[in-house]
């Protein structure tokens, strides 16, 4: 049997979710140590998980010798130094999204990963959910045939109870609106799916919520492989949902509309004629479902941790996600359409304002 992995994970807010994951996996992953600034709010999610250490410092993961992978669910605006930080300390990394606040922090994070020799997954966790994988069964399988249109809508709900968090509602700690914490996990089943992007163009208003981020976005997008695709974004909505809808020359795909796990069953596939329908019947009657959600992404790092080859989620993936929202931000400042890929010019260097925290969105 493969070794176990001992982790730490950092941060009580989606760690706890991080945490119930990892103790849904008992023969892969062991964790040893939940870490907050709130040492209080560590202590209680450590005693409830049965995990035996506390700390309040990352610091004191870093030294710690028996440790494999450090998992880090901090607000966005500390990932990059941290991510460095483990990586130095000769640790595997796992971090939640969105990742780091530019191409240049991931292109040097990249070039910190190969450095150390260890591995840093990005957090995708929306790729594993069932109804997606079959969709990605068929596309590979053939069976779909030429993508025309994907649509996304994405419509939730977020009020000033949310906003109340103090490291929400800043360009700094939050690196963005609903693009960039709420809208990236449908963008990456997208192009999960479908492949990357050749063409943005994006609008986005702060229409909600009296803050400083975009809280609405309209997105208009190219694929690389001529196909077309739109997503609709609000934080506005009193009835959630998340929905995508992929429209292919042999089948129409439909997802369902749950607004946190719209990638799990069920998805309708719908096939263009009788023939195509029983070919598609049969395709998914081979499908072999994995885990879902933080299980099938932990699982499948530790595979390729004890195993070799890639993580199921890579910086290259995260690259892809950051470039697509540096996109997006360019586009709804500018009032252009973006192509990509981008030059290294100064959005290379992030989307943040440059008026400084108390910029906005189109400022």
């Amino acid at each position: 049997m493969n070794a176990k992995l001992h982790v730490a994970v950092v941060g009580c807010g989606i760690g706890r979710q991080h945490i119930a994951a990892y103790r849904n996996l008992p023969d892969h992953y062991d964790v040893l140590a939940v870490c907050d600034v709130n040492v209080d709010k560590a202590r209680a999610v450590a005693r409830d998980a049965g995990v035996p250490r506390v700390s309040a410092d990352l610091s004191e993961l870093c030294a710690m010798s028996d440790l494999d992978v450090i998992d880090l669910c901090t607000p966005p605006g500390f990932h990059f130094a941290q991510i460095l930080q483990v990586l130095a300390a000769g640790k595997h990394c796992i971090c939640e999204k969105p990742l780091v606040g530019s191409l240049r922090e991931v292109d040097e994070l990249m070039v910190a990963e190969a450095r150390a020799g260890k591995r840093m997954m990005p957090i995708f966790q929306y790729r594993f959910g069932h109804g997606l994988q079959k969709l990605k069964l068929l596309i590979d399988k053939g069976v779909a045939g030429r993508a025309y249109v994907s649509n996304i809508d994405l419509a939730w709900r977020r009020r000033a109870e949310y906003y109340a968090v103090p490291w929400r509602n800043s360009w700094e700690t939050e690196l963005g609106g609903t693009l960039t914490g709420h809208a990236i996990h449908a963008l990456d089943m997208l192009m999960y799916a479908i492949g990357p992007v050749k063409n943005v163009f994006a609008r986005a208003k702060t229409l909600v919520n009296p803050i400083r981020l975009e809280d609405c976005a309209a997105v208009s997008l190219e694929m690389a492989d001529g196909s077309l695709a739109t997503m609709s974004v609000t934080l506005g909505s009193a009835v959630e949902i998340t929905r995508h809808r992929l429209c292919f020359s042999n089948l129409v795909a439909e997802s369902n509309t749950r607004p946190y796990t719209n990638s799990h069953d069920p998805w309708t596939f719908t096939g263009d004629t009788p023939e195509l329908q029983a070919l598609i019947d049969q395709t998914l009657a081979g499908f072999d479902p994995q885990p879902e959600r933080f299980e099938g992404q932990f699982i499948l790092f530790h595979k390729a941790l004890q195993q070799g080859g890639e993580p199921p989620v890579t910086l290259s993936d995260a690259r892809r996600a950051v470039e697509i929202l540096t996109a997006m931000y360019k586009s709804a400042r500018t009032n252009q359409d973006i192509s990509l890929p981008l030059p290294k010019d100064e959005w290379y260097n992030g989307w943040r304002p440059t008026t400084g925290d108390g910029g906005t969105v189109a400022g």
